[in-house]
């Protein structure tokens, strides 16, 4: 969204955390000019100085970013581009107000919706987290991202974006390019959701993905592969994907590789903790694939066991959700998830600010330091002793602007 000029803005709370130091202090002040931040500061403001915002018991962060969203609801895939793409704008809003400022959207199989949204919150026609997009999930055919295979059968009608081999591969990759992609998102893997194939089976060969990531690699374009066993990990690794989406069933040995390579995961543990916890609600499966829910029958152990593996390694954890498989407004949840199955709160909100802006190669982002995008969010608490704080936002700034909640002040 683009900054308008305006004076200065003096934001008060209890205590602050930067993005980079391992624990919050107390009685900083962050002075915001033109969108960005100027100084922290244990000065007053000067008499008649700005504007003055104060959030007394509350902790100032960063404002989160989450690196793995699709506000655009797959469930209406075969529906109107007008009706999805309205349908995506309260999904924008909630998000903002649970203090996502920028969200990676990881696209879907309609035609490249999410680079308009991208304009639309960008030139303030819309409210929103500013979005870097995929607008596709390439995918072959009877892959996870084949939404209808029985349409193909039946009509000849395909619905996803559908490549095979290095050739279609390379074309598909210089389409998603044309259509304004900042990253390139493919299946490695098949999906819990998949109409066809299963977690565990793999996508594409080794040449396949070679051939896809080096286009994406020659139009300066990082890749993010949904991967979840080791197989389609490690191809998608040594293919020299930037981040893995998923892996709850990978083993050590995929941690280590990926470790390796630096390559980022993004976990989005609370999207599988969702259906896990939900396996016996009728309700809710009566809306899903029956296949799905077999499938989170089947793996259901090994998941429970997987979604504890990356707490012990050392791969680089960048905060993801997979909002738009649940509530929008559940998405902080994913918070204290990654805490219950072992991360650190440090290590989780650094997932969402610091690593999460690394991944999408946003340095003024993710913290709050001086010359850095002013993106803030005020929480109710100190989710460094309670990670559940992440769901009490109180107040959201972006670039500048006060976007959400109400605050004392004057100026």
């Amino acid at each position: 969204m683009p900054s308008t000029p305006h004076r200065d803005v003096w934001v008060r709370a209890d205590r602050l955390w930067d993005g980079v130091s391992d624990r919050p202090v107390d009685g900083l002040r962050v002075r915001v000019r033109d969108g960005r931040v100027a100084e922290l500061t244990t000065t007053p403001p000067p008499p008649s100085g700005g504007d003055t915002v104060e959030l007394p018991g509350c902790t100032l962060l960063p404002g989160f970013i989450d690196c793995h969203v699709h506000t655009l609801d797959e469930r209406l895939d075969t529906s109107s581009a007008a009706y999805q793409t309205l349908q995506a704008l309260p999904a924008l809003r909630t998000l903002l107000a649970c203090g996502f400022t920028t969200v990676r959207d990881l696209g879907g199989a309609h035609k490249p919706l999410n680079t308009a949204l991208r304009r639309a919150v960008h030139e303030g026609l819309v409210t929103g987290p500013r979005m870097l997009v995929a607008p596709n999930i390439l995918s072959p055919r009877g892959g996870h991202a084949d939404k209808s295979p029985e349409l193909a059968e039946r009509y000849g009608v395909e619905i996803g974006t559908l490549a095979d081999g290095p050739d279609e591969l390379r074309r598909a990759v210089r389409l998603q390019a044309r259509a304004g992609a900042d990253w390139i998102k493919f299946v490695a893997s098949g999906g819990f959701s998949s109409p066809v194939d299963g977690p565990d089976d793999t996508a594409y060969s080794q040449a396949e993905m070679d051939a896809l990531a080096s286009t994406a690699r020659d139009l300066h374009l990082p890749c993010a592969a949904h991967a979840f066993d080791d197989e389609s990990i490690t191809r998608a690794v040594r293919a020299g994907v930037r981040s893995i989406e998923h892996a709850c069933l990978a083993t050590p040995s995929a941690y280590g590789l990926m470790a390796e390579y630096g390559t980022f995961l993004v976990p989005t543990q609370y999207a599988q903790s969702y259906f896990l916890a939900r396996l016996d609600d009728e309700r809710l499966w009566a809306d899903q694939p029956p296949k799905m829910r077999r499938a989170y029958h089947r793996y259901a152990e090994e998941l429970r066991v997987g979604l504890r593996r990356p707490a012990g390694t050392d791969v680089r954890i960048a905060f993801g959700t997979d909002a738009g498989m649940f509530p929008y407004a559940e998405s902080w949840r994913e918070f204290p998830t990654l805490v219950g199955n072992g991360l650190s709160p440090l290590r989780a909100l650094r997932a969402a600010t610091g690593v999460a802006a690394e991944l999408l190669s946003r340095p003024d982002l993710g913290r709050i330091a001086p010359g850095a995008t002013a993106d803030l969010v005020a929480l109710r608490g100190d989710p460094f002793q309670d990670i559940d704080a992440t769901g009490r936002v109180r107040w959201v700034m972006q670039g500048g602007r006060p976007v959400h909640g109400e605050e004392r002040g004057g100026g």
